[in-house]
């Protein structure tokens, strides 16, 4: 047997539109103790995309539920019920095609919820840089006016002197 594959859990296919979780879950439990039930929904039409998966607590009732439910009827389809693959794979030797449509939506969604998250606090540090960058300017902008000024009397011994002079020569 197929190591990738999950022997308590079923694939359910071939699922008609009024067949929810409950009513799944009615027509497995026959075989034994269900752990879990879960149809996957397409986010665009929020209705599940006509598959299922049905996890039993025993290997041997999944069996069972598979031999008697595989091309079954329900709801006026035919069912298709398989092992269903593992969520992760691990290893890679089937690769990623061998994934259920489903199995990394999660992981997807927190990347790009994290990956939003650096974007914005990447974006917050680069304004807080600019920001640190602009007062650094004006504050060597304003040394450098202030080079520029006259320079004080009192601070310039030659400007002392000059005022003395001219203190002088204008009070003769």
């Amino acid at each position: 047997m197929n190591e990738g594959v999950q022997k308590n859990t079923l694939y359910v296919g071939g699922l008609a539109e009024e067949v929810n979780e409950q009513i799944l879950h009615a027509a497995f439990i026959p075989f034994g103790d269900i752990k879990d039930v879960k149809t996957p929904l397409d986010h665009a039409t929020q209705k599940h995309r006509s598959f299922g998966f049905v996890t039993f607590l025993e290997r041997e009732d999944a069996a069972a539920a598979m031999d008697n439910m595989d091309g079954a009827e329900l709801y006026g389809r035919v069912l298709t019920v398989n092992y269903a693959l593992p969520e992760r794979i691990k290893g890679g030797e089937q690769g990623w095609a061998a994934q259920p449509i489903w199995a990394d939506a999660d992981t997807w969604f927190e990347r790009q919820q994290q990956e939003q998250e650096m974007q914005r606090l990447q974006a917050e540090q680069q304004a807080a840089m600019k920001e640190a960058e602009e007062l650094h300017r004006k504050k060597m902008a304003e040394e450098r006016e202030g080079e520029k000024e006259e320079p004080d009397a009192n601070d310039d011994p030659m400007a002392k002197a000059e005022a003395e002079v001219l203190k002088q020569n204008g009070a003769v």
